[in-house]
């Protein structure tokens, strides 16, 4: 009888265990992960932790995987770059792949009691996700402006063209401001703040090189001179010498 009681109990630790591990589900296994498991995930992070529970990381090896999955642009390039598909529906995908991520910024923006980033390499993975969505997603908002316009070359069309790129310009100055809040990240964030500005910044520019940016420049430029970081300086100093050869070519 006393043998049984311990297996009964031995059991019911398992299960126990076994629940607490399974708390949280994710469907790592899929390739990729479409919109409706952006729906799950996105909720499930934003509101299934409890607010003393650790999120997953990078750093553990257990949930690093989570935070992989969430952040690969694949889940949206497998989309958004099949020209198989029409550009409509594309486009269609991509809004509702903005709208994830605008709820995906809320999950990892925590700040301990030192304002320091609890998560800012996390944070600055679905800021990039961010960066890279947006150069395919307003692409393809402008592809269906030309492709649905009577004459893609009036100038309705390029004022609309125009004014959807002056807004994706100024959603990537929404990045730079995360250089007032430099004293709040790491070493290995500003690492990863100062390569995403040296990623997606030219990639932008090259997608759009006769686009104005003048803003984009003095923003540099400011945060420049509050920039402490020799990493995050040179990022700067990069993007604002890449601004300054495209008005050249202009001139020349």
């Amino acid at each position: 009888m006393t043998k049984i009681r311990i297996i009964l109990f031995a059991l019911i630790s398992i299960t126990l265990t076994n629940c607490n591990t399974e708390k949280h589900e994710f469907p790592l296994d899929k390739r990729y992960w479409d919109l409706n498991d952006y729906d799950k995930v996105v909720l499930e992070l934003n509101y299934g932790y409890e607010a003393d529970e650790k999120l997953p990381t990078f750093d553990d090896p257990q949930t690093r995987i989570i935070v992989e999955k969430l952040t690969d642009q694949q889940n949206f390039n497998i989309v958004l770059d099949d020209n198989e598909l029409g550009i409509k529906h594309r486009n269609e995908v991509a809004e509702k792949f903005f709208s994830e991520w605008k709820d995906m910024n809320n999950v990892y923006d925590a700040l301990d009691r030192k304002d320091q980033y609890l998560y800012d390499k996390e944070m600055l993975a679905v800021w990039h996700f961010g960066l890279g969505l947006q150069l395919k997603y307003f692409k393809l908002g402008n592809d269906q402006i030309k492709e649905n316009a009577d004459d893609p070359n009036s100038s309705r069309v390029k004022n609309n063209i125009n004014s959807n790129v002056s807004t994706l310009i100024k959603n990537y100055l929404i990045y730079l401001d995360e250089i007032n809040n430099e004293k709040a990240f790491t070493e290995e964030g500003k690492t990863k703040l100062a390569n995403g500005i040296d990623k997606y910044f030219p990639a932008l520019i090259e997608l759009y090189p006769n686009a104005n940016y003048s803003g984009m420049k003095n923003k540099a430029e400011l945060m420049l001179k509050k920039a402490e970081s020799d990493k995050i300086k040179l990022s700067l100093n990069k993007l604002i010498e890449l601004i300054d050869s495209k008005k050249e070519k202009e001139t020349e």
